[in-house]
């Protein structure tokens, strides 16, 4: 490719950041973790491929639902930095999180209805509900939210039976 075809081809960081709807702060620091590349100019000006549009959107919406950014910087390390990304590869990085992505939804599932049963029931139970814990009892078992850092479909911590509702 000529220079003149390349340079039609890329980016400046304010276009990215125009075309993205992200702050160049961001893109630079999405830069800095390793989640994008530019290349520089001779006036040290970083310009970017078109295809880093589509590595942004998919790295803003990972973050969205909470996937954390070395996860994001694993996947994407798994797409040709020398091609755009082809159907087939996003199908594959998809293919990865699948797992990963059930495991979130059930997680999410399981707070959710927590959230409902339990604390909307007004027990606050410690024999009966999942959540409450009076005296920091569950303190002994480690450090965070014991019952709620469950493995997907693992049994909850203590033995505790789920009010469900009480």
């Amino acid at each position: 490719m000529t220079q003149l075809a390349r340079n039609l081809h890329e980016l400046t960081v304010g276009q990215l950041a125009e075309r993205s709807g992200v702050a160049v702060s961001a893109l630079h620091f999405y830069e800095s973790k390793g989640l994008i590349q530019s290349r520089r100019t001779a006036g040290n000006q970083r310009r970017f491929t078109r295809d880093t549009l589509r590595r942004v959107a998919f790295i803003r919406v990972s973050q969205r639902v909470g996937i954390p950014l070395s996860d994001i910087r694993e996947a994407l390390s798994r797409l040709p930095e020398e091609r755009t990304p082809t159907v087939d590869d996003w199908a594959a990085l998809s293919e990865s999180w699948r797992d990963k992505l059930d495991e979130r939804i059930a997680q999410l599932q399981r707070l959710r209805d927590d959230l409902t049963d339990c604390i909307g029931c007004g027990c606050l139970s410690l024999k009966k509900c999942a959540l409450a814990n009076p005296f920091d009892e569950l303190g002994n078992e480690g450090t965070g939210p014991r019952r709620l850092l469950v493995s997907a479909g693992g049994p909850r911590s203590s033995g505790v039976a789920d009010c469900g509702p009480c």
